[in-house]
């Protein structure tokens, strides 16, 4: 579910974590520049919007994020973290070109951002859900 990620911004290297209250995501804004965006909420921060880090690509289409005006970003990342069925993480590597699929939220002055996750496409794939990567 991407617990983790790794990405570079100038000369600074930056892993973040999800648990991390503080965990920030690198979003790509139109004009090229990164701007970094509270990474979901957990449940002892303030806000309105929903818990949790990642928003299902389903339930984006369903509608159920039409209510803080979801706008699909990308997130400049170089790895994301996942662990497998054992609890054992795992960093997989973003090839040039490919980048995983953000949702910012907004309610009021609050604006976070969630990564949007997939149901994996193989049978026997050792993770529930996945990042959903893009490329262009």
């Amino acid at each position: 579910m991407c617990g983790g990620v790794y990405y570079r911004i100038g000369e600074e290297e930056v892993r973040s974590y999800f648990p991390n209250p503080k965990a920030r995501l690198p979003v790509r804004k139109k004009d090229g520049s990164i701007e970094r965006l509270p990474w979901g909420r957990r449940q002892d921060q303030a806000g309105r919007l929903p818990l949790g880090g990642w928003a299902r690509l389903e339930s984006i289409y369903e509608g159920r994020w039409d209510r803080w005006s979801p706008v699909p970003v990308k997130l400049a990342l170089s790895q994301f973290m996942e662990k497998d069925i054992e609890g054992h993480s795992h960093w997989f590597d973003l090839t040039p070109g490919k980048w995983v699929q953000g949702l910012v939220a907004r309610w009021e002055n609050e604006r976070r951002v969630y990564v949007v996750t997939i149901v994996p496409e193989l049978a026997d794939a050792v993770h529930e859900r996945w990042p959903r990567i893009l490329s262009g």
